[in-house]
């Protein structure tokens, strides 16, 4: 599989974006990876908008009304469909509204971010984008990010303890629900077009 240095990914994604009216370039891999952090320094150098699929979270009274609020985070905890259909959207060059997603609330934000109908590249980043076929289809090239488990479980535990968790429900949070989204994340990275080495 093809490896990108983080520092030559936008270079990467011009040379494949060159000849396309829509580039859309995916950023995936499982939950404190870094996908957010190289969206953002990607966005940056390309000048190209992302499209976050956190903000495809369930709101909090769905979860609760499922029982689902203590594994947030997990596959069936997200809207794959309207994800789904906002990618179609996507496709074709034009306006596009979507939501992003509030850490402070812990809650999805409806049409905060928009999508340009002038933009040659969006950048799409989120877990699942390769455990979902229905997804990965509608994305140009998905990259799976390449870190050490001890620095994601680091990072993941130090974020759950700044929005709220106790050291201690965070340590076990992480080496639960996250552990376990992780691993149908990384199960999944063979389908990935390039791996992101950081």
């Amino acid at each position: 599989m093809t490896q990108v240095d983080v520092a030559n990914l936008a270079a990467w994604v011009r040379g494949r974006a060159a000849d396309r009216q829509r580039f859309i370039v995916g950023i995936a891999g499982p939950p404190g990876s870094g996908k957010s952090t190289i969206a953002t320094r990607l966005s940056a150098e390309l000048a190209a908008p992302i499209a976050p699929m956190d903000g495809y979270h369930l709101p909090n009274a769905v979860l609760d009304e499922r029982g689902l609020r203590s594994v947030k985070g997990a596959p069936d905890t997200f809207d794959v469909d309207a994800f789904t259909s906002m990618l179609r959207a996507m496709r074709e060059p034009r306006s596009v509204a979507l939501p992003d997603f509030d850490r402070d609330v812990d809650e999805p934000r409806p049409g905060r971010i928009r999508v340009p109908a002038d933009a040659p590249i969006v950048i799409v980043e989120g877990n699942y984008l390769l455990v979902w076929s229905e997804v990965a289809d509608l994305i140009d090239a998905i990259g799976h990010v390449v870190v050490s488990r001890e620095l994601r479980v680091s990072r993941l535990i130090a974020r759950h303890v700044e929005f709220g968790k106790s050291p201690a429900d965070a340590h076990d949070f992480v080496h639960g629900s996250d552990e376990r989204n992780a691993a149908l994340i990384d199960a999944a990275r063979h389908r990935a077009d390039y791996e992101i080495v950081t």
